[in-house]
């Protein structure tokens, strides 16, 4: 947009630049802040790879840990990059299992962005033997994405990785 500059909507982050933020160790969505996209008017993907998830199993307790993965095309909203750590690091203590921990964080930055399409996947360590990897995704209702949503929930799969024990 003419006559904007990048520093228009960067007021009301708290969190960015801070070197007094506090880390919560519970689930802790409030701590999500967006900035606007300046490029609303051009489709891209946006990646986060956070290869330190951890959570915890709510039957045992033990820790979990992920790469967690999530991609989507904005619309007016970004995630602040210093929030999504501090949200993901919130997870620490929060006991779920592995396929609700992935669909609250895709319900989750849907509430804050209201993005065109997201996709969140969840690559955890084995435990026991077996390795467990939720893919979720969302396209916006009544949309092209919708239909891009469903196309890649039937084939996100179509060429697996090797396990190679991670």
């Amino acid at each position: 947009m003419p006559g904007r500059t990048k520093e228009e909507g960067l007021n009301d982050l708290k969190l960015l630049g801070n070197q007094n933020v506090s880390y919560s160790f519970e689930y802790a969505p409030e701590v999500l802040e967006a900035v606007d996209n300046l490029h609303s008017s051009r489709e891209f993907f946006v990646k986060f790879n956070c290869p330190e998830f951890t959570s915890l199993c709510p039957i045992t307790n033990q820790p979990d840990f992920a790469t967690m993965y999530i991609s989507y095309i904005p619309d007016k909203k970004l995630v602040e990059s210093k929030s999504l750590k501090l949200y993901l690091f919130s997870f620490r203590n929060h006991g779920d299992f592995h396929e609700d921990c992935v669909n609250i964080i895709m319900d989750d930055l849907i509430d804050l962005l209201e993005p065109r399409y997201i996709e969140v996947w969840g690559k955890f360590t084995p435990r026991g033997g077996i390795s467990i990897d939720p893919w979720c995704n969302w396209g916006r209702p009544g949309t092209r994405y919708e239909e891009i949503a469903d196309y890649r929930l039937m084939n996100h799969d179509m060429n697996p990785e090797t396990i190679d024990n991670r």
